[in-house]
């Protein structure tokens, strides 16, 4: 875990939306279009509140968001959900704040009668230390999606079926 105190809030404040843009683009992965989405589900969140769906995990240190997860209930079902996002400044990450926020977003999940949460990421190269993380923290492939982003770049979505403790 990261050597210094961390404080966890689930409500997102204005500053947010510049931290989760610098904490996406730390990583190199994403486009500016995905960069906008990002910026987008928070924006939405400060507008609409709880009903926009788009519920958050961040993780600060001194202050300072670190890292982030975005999360919500997929419509039209009665227990799914969807993890958006998690990211963790570029810095930190194998730190343990990763862990830490998906962690407490399937706690959430779970206390708000979610049992299935979907995830999904890129088949690329580049996201397989991301696939290898969902792996690591209970995620089995569930499908893949051919050619979904480009030819090539394949949809891949993971599955956690939320254990029973963690539903009480």
């Amino acid at each position: 875990m990261h050597p210094k105190p961390m404080r966890f809030r689930e409500t997102p404040v204005q500053g947010d939306r510049k931290r989760v843009r610098e904490i996406i683009a730390s990583s190199g992965f994403f486009s500016s279009q995905e960069i906008e989405v990002a910026d987008e589900l928070v924006r939405e969140r400060l507008c609409k509140g709880i009903s926009s769906g788009y519920l958050f995990q961040f993780a600060e240190v001194e202050g300072r968001v670190v890292g982030y997860a975005c999360y919500g209930p997929i419509p039209c079902t009665l227990q799914s959900y969807d993890l958006y996002w998690i990211a963790v400044e570029e810095t930190l990450r194998g730190t343990g704040v990763g862990r830490e926020l998906l962690r407490r977003s399937e706690l959430a999940m779970a206390r708000a009668g979610g049992t299935r949460i979907y995830v999904e990421t890129s088949s690329r190269e580049q996201y397989g230390s991301t696939r290898a993380f969902y792996d690591a923290c209970g995620y089995g492939k569930a499908t893949v999606l051919e050619d979904f982003y480009s030819p090539g770049d394949h949809k891949v979505i993971y599955l956690k079926v939320l254990p029973e403790e963690e539903l009480q």
